[in-house]
């Protein structure tokens, strides 16, 4: 459990906030499953359709405790690396992407794989691959170790130089100061990324944008949405996982935008009933990889201790939708094909 709090400001409540004495929750709209994770899950679920167990997936599909254990339940089986799925085997590479050198290690084990990437992170991935052709030095936005950045990185390894934030910068040398680009893990906080590139910047001020922002729809919208939150809320408690990079910055993001406490939980009873001492407003919302049941789920601890009042805060409408992977697609044609004979 990630959790964090800020000494409560001294100023006295507003009018509004004064007025109100029933204690109640506000609902981030949107939340939760991006159209990312979403593709991810339903893959994973179409291809044990498909298939049958198992089907081996190279790291968690998605940074959610609860999906993954329910995948795994289903029959998925989840590895590190490309050398535990038996030669002959089914796998399945992550909603984060995975690096050239992967593709060609599941090739020489003779596995057929289904690319489950993100589109949005395989953008990024083309972005790279065009950029290194032309020569430039990328500075990728990001954090070490992320399975996006090993991706990512991987895809023109001679040519990147990974930035940890802001405070990273002063490392970070280039060969020619006219050739520079950046580009970005797509779930960091947007605030965050641009305090990197703002450094960059005043670096190298001949420095390339992408065509456009890395930083995803969702990870933008889920933002926006946990900023309202912050400003009526004296808890803000965002649900998803510890290992998720998106989940964890909305917790960051809610203390920036002034919220007094904000905490991350994977399920309800990870909440501490402590942190309800005289919070009247609870700000909730969950990560771009969290299904709605684990919200449902605090929904009704809050309500088990008189937050019945639940008012949902729409900032942003979401109607993306990502097609599933072309070997999915492929194989499921050829079933509906099959079927139509009969």
């Amino acid at each position: 459990m990630t959790s964090s709090a800020r000494p409560s400001p001294a100023a006295a409540p507003s009018g509004d906030t004064a007025r109100r004495s029933d204690k109640r929750v506000l609902l981030a709209a949107p939340r939760g499953y991006c159209a990312g994770v979403d593709r991810a899950v339903i893959a994973v679920e179409k291809a044990l359709e498909q298939y049958g167990a198992p089907v081996y997936v190279r790291h968690e599909i998605v940074h959610n405790k609860y999906v993954v254990q329910t995948l795994e339940k289903k029959g998925a089986i989840f590895v590190e690396q490309t050398a535990e799925v038996p030669e002959g085997s089914i796998v399945m590479f992550s909603a984060h992407g995975v690096a050239p050198t992967v593709h060609a290690e599941a090739a020489e084990r003779n596995l057929a794989t289904i690319d489950a990437t993100c589109p949005l992170v395989t953008k990024v991935h083309k972005e790279a691959v065009r950029y290194a052709k032309d020569d430039y030095d990328i500075l990728l936005i990001g954090h070490e170790g992320h399975e996006e950045v090993i991706g990512t990185s991987g895809e023109a390894p001679d040519h990147i130089t990974l930035v940890d934030g802001p405070e990273d910068v002063a490392n970070v040398s280039v060969r020619d100061e006219s050739k520079v680009v950046w580009l970005s893990q797509t779930t960091l906080s947007v605030d965050e990324t641009m305090e990197t590139v703002d450094a960059l910047k005043s670096k190298f001020p001949n420095l390339l944008s992408p065509p456009s922002d890395d930083i995803c729809y969702a990870t933008q919208n889920r933002q926006i949405a946990v900023k309202k939150l912050a400003e009526d809320a004296e808890l803000v408690i965002v649900v998803g996982s510890k290992n998720s990079s998106n989940s964890i910055r909305m917790v960051e993001v809610a203390l920036d935008a002034g919220a007094p406490a904000a905490h991350l939980v994977d399920f309800a009873d990870e909440i501490d009933e402590a942190w309800l001492e005289g919070v009247t407003t609870v700000g909730l919302t969950s990560g771009a990889s969290v299904p709605d049941v684990l919200v449902d789920g605090v929904l009704e601890w809050l309500s088990a201790r008189g937050y019945g009042d639940v008012e949902t805060v729409k900032t942003a409408d979401e109607s993306i939708t990502f097609s599933l992977p072309k070997e999915l697609r492929r194989d499921l044609r050829a079933e509906a094909a099959a079927l139509g004979t009969k």
